[in-house]
């Protein structure tokens, strides 16, 4: 612990411990050298286990209710369906490298979610994938951006994944990544730090992008020999050359190095068209019936809604958020408050009782904010559903003729989070590896432990 001088954090969004730990370690020497003296194990995620807000749940040790992020998109208080997009400017709880930055140390955050607009570190910060374009301030500080296109040219923050041209897909993400490690490696030379911490968005776009032509096992999978079957391996392998790259600048006697991942990632099953689902059940009541009939796809902004008789209505998403129509709440809101709880809990068994396009069981969760978080602060859903644990996304739009899709509503998009992401702690002097298991709790207290410090978060250090 002494000899800790510097903490690096290589963020890999999405990363499952069933391929980086297990399946593709050998093919990694890089990552698996690491590994291999490190504590390491699973990360249990948040709920829900999304990207927004879970990086900012690792990086404060709060949950998504004292952070008031539950997702990326947010329904506006008193209104039905406007929205507004989660941004920097919403955290207002402390972050390890906020904390460190009291002792005077210097971070250089690269790609952290979210990190748009840039806010004033004690460093240096290249903003993450919600950055409209490189038009935009995306650095702090500002005079950063100029050095990375001088080196890079136009930097990239993500790449458009559900699209037909795979083709197109793939070598954007080699050349968004290439760059990203090439700011890093820059950075890391160029600029004084004592944390370093980036995440690169590739692997969850490679995954949502390329799981069916690799999973043996997804209902869709065209078969052996496909063109692309070898994309998310080959991914893999080049994050590992990247990251040897990486590592050689580093002094491993007195570098920390951390791998972390947000959640984890799984095949999915399907799509189900929520809002279809709560007509059928006369929950959402429409004017407009007949627009479910022609045989299109439906946006909900496209419904009649008639809320005089609308008890519920939902969003799509890896996981689904449900609102109710509550009475001086929504604008003709017909939930008496005094009722709210025994109706949520009624919606609640119904949606826990839909069962798979075979009539088999489901394990559907259903999750109350205020039940799961100490508080639950800003425009929270009344419901967070998971739907089959997350086998199953939700679908928002309707229009067809089952509520169970094959595919994904909005585009090709072959998997689904999964809970459990990794964690992997190497540090200075470390000769062996060790499991262990943990929360993305304790993420924040074992950095600032690193640091020599404490701080009452809700995790442990583990170190």
């Amino acid at each position: 612990m002494e000899e800790v001088k510097k903490v690096f954090v290589i963020g890999l969004d999405s990363a499952p411990p069933e391929l980086l730990f297990d399946r593709f370690l050998d093919d990694l020497p890089n990552i698996k050298r690491l590994v291999e003296r490190s504590i390491y194990g699973p990360m249990q995620s948040t709920i829900p286990a999304i990207t927004i807000p879970a990086w900012m749940v690792m990086a404060t040790g709060k949950t998504p209710g004292e952070l008031g992020l539950y997702g990326f998109r947010h329904r506006k208080s008193g209104t039905y369906n406007d929205i507004w997009i989660a941004h920097s400017l919403m955290i207002k709880e402390k972050a390890v490298w906020n904390y460190i930055a009291e002792k005077g140390k210097k971070s250089i955050l690269v790609g952290v979610p979210p990190s748009y607009p840039p806010k004033k570190v004690n460093g240096y910060l290249v903003s993450c994938f919600i950055t409209p374009d490189t038009s935009v301030d995306y650095t702090y500080p500002k005079e950063l951006k100029g050095e990375i296109e001088r080196l890079v040219g136009e930097y990239i923050f993500d790449v458009v994944f559900r699209k037909e041209n795979r083709d197109e897909t793939k070598e954007q993400l080699w050349e968004m990544t290439k760059k990203r490690f090439e700011v890093i490696r820059y950075l890391i030379q160029e600029k004084e730090w004592d944390y370093f911490q980036f995440v690169e968005i590739g692997l969850d776009r490679v995954h949502h992008a390329f799981w069916k032509y690799f999973d043996e096992n997804h209902h869709l999978y065209p078969g052996k020999g496909n063109p692309y079957e070898n994309v998310i391996p080959d991914y893999y392998k080049l994050l590992d050359e990247e990251i040897g790259k990486t590592l050689e600048l580093l002094d491993l006697d007195e570098t920390a190095v951390i791998i972390v991942s947000d959640h984890g990632i799984k095949a999915m099953k399907g799509a189900f068209a929520i809002n279809q689902w709560l007509i059928e059940e006369g929950l959402l009541k429409i004017r407009n019936p007949e627009i479910l009939k022609e045989g299109r796809q439906v946006r909900f902004n496209e419904l009649d809604v008639d809320w005089s008789r609308t008890i519920a209505w939902a969003w799509g998403g890896y996981y689904s958020r449900v609102f109710l129509n509550v009475k001086g709440r929504e604008p003709h809101g017909i939930i008496e408050p005094s009722e709210y709880e025994k109706v949520r809990d009624e919606i609640a068994e119904k949606i826990k009782s839909i069962r798979g396009p075979n009539g088999e069981k489901w394990d559907t969760k259903v999750f109350y904010p205020e039940e799961i978080y100490p508080v639950a602060r800003g425009d929270k859903p009344d419901m967070m559903v998971y739907l089959d644990d997350l086998n199953w996304r939700a679908a928002g739009t309707l229009g067809y003729d089952s509520p169970y899709l094959l595919e994904n509503d909005l585009g090709p998009d072959d998997a689904v989070h999964a809970e459990y992401g990794v964690f992997s702690l190497y540090l200075p002097g470390m000769r062996e590896a060790k499991r262990t298991q943990l929360t993305i709790y304790d993420f924040a207290p074992t950095v600032l432990k690193l640091f020599g410090m404490e701080k009452p978060l809700r995790g442990r250090s583990i170190v």
